[in-house]
Formats: structure tokens, sequence, C-alpha cells
């Protein structure tokens, strides 16, 4: 099992260690609620240099990324973000991922944990053709760097502390490369949890020295390290998909609510499952990915049917729990075109019990 240059913080902090994506984690350290509030209320602190980070570079980057990715990165300019996935070419998703222009042939590929040997091995049998070779234009650097979430309101004039850039005006998915804390970072101005904040992404070597700095300019805002049973329950309240569960290699981009990351412009020019994804367009999506709040007593589970008030199964659950922020059983489900509307009644299926629930907007959670 892989462990993170953060890891014997966790242990020596009394986390409670999981194994996740082939990584020793931490889940929790005081519990999961008291942690989530922590991050909505004030500023928390998540290890997530379990997460892949991938260089694309050189004159053809652009046009690489243009067609492994879903979203049009013409788009970009130095400093920006976006968020896109890479289509499988059968009409599913390999990974969503964050792209960051770091200048004209040069891009940052951040990737989920558990897909970094899959998008690797997508994106080398793909470089090629541009001319890429894998090691080389194309650089799987995930060992080598390490990544802290610091999120929540509190966050951002938290950090200010350490850098004499500008970083509260920052707007939300831009990144600088600056020094911070006295090391080389990029610091990015993104995250998972709706409660806002930044992502640092620094060397291994510098991970103690990071980690010590953040700690000690949170100390007066009450900064805690906080668990990924957190960051899961914080995404859900957002509506944020979760690879392998809420989109897949079998979900369409457009059937999991997608299309803003999709663009179909003459900008972006062809890319992999284009014209499956405008033919799915024209002829109208027969399942999609919806938000329900369970109106019975009950917590949605992953996997759970959707049926309709006949008990005929419509859809599946894809990601649920209660939620901290709102005391109310909330989650994630495809259901068939016809029941996806808001306001439509649902049931899910909870121990052969067809539980009440209604379909609703995202995001759930709005903050006050």
């Amino acid at each position: 099992m892989k462990t993170t240059a953060f890891t014997n913080r966790h242990i020596a902090l009394g986390a409670k260690m999981v194994p996740f994506a082939g990584f020793n984690m931490p889940v929790e350290y005081v519990g999961i609620n008291e942690e989530h509030n922590t991050v909505r209320n004030g500023v928390g602190v998540f290890d997530v240099s379990h997460m892949g980070e991938i260089w694309a570079k050189g004159p053809n980057a652009l046009a690489f990324v243009q067609y492994v990715s879903s979203n049009d990165a013409s788009l970009l300019y130095p400093g920006k973000v976006q968020y896109t996935c890479f289509p499988n070419g059968k009409g599913g998703i390999v990974d969503d991922f964050l792209l960051y222009c770091i200048d004209a042939e040069t891009y940052l590929l951040v990737v989920n944990a558990s897909n970094i040997e899959k998008d690797w091995n997508h994106l080398c049998a793909i470089a090629p053709k541009f001319g890429m070779t894998p090691g080389k234009e194309l650089y799987n650097a995930s060992d080598e760097i390490c990544q802290l979430a610091v999120q929540g309101p509190k966050a951002i004039a938290a950090m200010q502390k350490l850098t004499d850039e500008d970083v509260t005006s920052m707007e939300y998915y831009t990144f600088k490369k600056m020094k911070f804390a006295g090391i080389d970072v990029i610091f990015s101005i993104t995250g998972y949890t709706g409660a806002g904040g930044c992502e640092i992404y620094a060397a291994n070597e510098d991970a103690d020295k990071l980690w010590e700095a953040v700690f000690a300019a949170g100390e007066e805002f009450g900064i805690k390290p906080i668990g990924l049973g957190a960051r899961d329950t914080l995404r859900l309240e957002m509506g944020f998909c979760l690879y392998g569960n809420d989109i897949d290699d079998t979900t369409s981009p457009l059937e999991a609510g997608l299309g803003w990351i999709t663009k179909f412009s003459e900008a972006k020019g062809d890319f992999i499952d284009k014209e499956y994804m405008l033919n799915l367009k024209a002829e109208g999506l027969k399942r999609k990915l919806v938000g329900f709040e369970l109106i019975d007593r009950g917590v949605p589970r992953h996997g759970y049917e959707v049926c309709d008030a006949e008990g005929n199964v419509i859809g599946h659950v894809t990601s649920g729990t209660m939620s901290p922020s709102m005391n109310k059983p909330i989650g994630m489900a495809y259901v068939n075109t016809p029941f996806n509307k808001v306001g439509n009644e649902i049931y899910i299926k909870v121990r052969n019990r067809l539980l009440k629930a209604a379909v609703v907007k995202i995001p759930f959670y709005k903050a006050q």
C-alpha cells in the first residue's frame, strides 16, 4: 500500500487510517460530522497527495489535450483551471480531472488517485499520434508531488499570511505559481467542498515545511486536519460527481449532467466520442443523474434501486448520505428520463421497503 508525504502526520494525530485507491489514507480524526462542520464554517486541511499529476508539454500539447478531453481547452490562458473529463471512445468516461494551463505549451492534468495508471495508459496510447513521447512530452509526476486542500470560508485569510502574493482577490478556478511559506508551489483556488479555499501543490521534499506552515498560519482560525469521510459528505452536498460512484466507464458526460464541460464548438474541433455525444444529444437521453431528498426515514446508499410508486425499477442510487449540514438524507441517482424532473416523486428501495423521495435541484446545500 502506498503512502503520502503526510502519512506519518496522520498516524501521529490518531487518524483512523483506511486503504483508499491503493493508499493508506485518513478517513476521519474526531468524527465525520464534526470535521464536515469545521470545513463548512471555518477551515480544514485535507491530504490529497494521492491525486495524480500528469504533464503534457510541447507544441502539440494543446491539440493533444483538446482531443482527449471533453471541454474546450482553447478557452484557457496561463493561470486558468478547467474541469473536464476523458471520454473513453465507448460513450463512457475514463476519468474526470482538472486541467491547468501553465503556458501555451505546458498543461498539468490532475487526475483521480484510483485512475492514475488507467489514465496514464490511456494517454500513452494516444500521445504518439500527436508526436508526444511518454516519459518526455507526456510525463507522470504523480509520485513526486504532494498536495494539501485547505478548505473553508476562513481558508484564504489564513493562507494569505504565508505569501507576499495577493491570494484574497484570486478568482475561482485560477492559480498562481508562487513562493509560499518559503517554498515553490502551485496555489490553486479550487476544491471539492463548495466551502471556498485553495489547493496547494508542492514537491514531496517540501511536505513537512508546507504542513507545519499551513497549520501554524491557520491556528488562530481553528484549523483542523480533515479526513476523506468528510470530503465525501461535503462534495455530495454540492452535487459534485465522484468517479466510481456517479460517473464511470459506462456513463456519458451528458447523462451525468456534465453537458457544460462537453463542448462542440468549432474552436474545440474533433475529440474522442464527439459524434456519439452529438447523436445522444439529438436523440435525447434515456436516463439522467438527479439529486433527491428522502422524505421517509432512512439513509440512501450507493447501489440501492430506485423505483416508481408500483415498485418498478427505474434507476439506481450512485451516492447517498445523511447530510451533516442540513440533517436530512440526500443522494444522487440515475433515473429513467420520464422521472428526472424536479419535484417528481420517486422511491428508494431499502431492505425491500419503498421509501418515498423527491427529485430536487442540486446543489443540495446553499450557504446562508
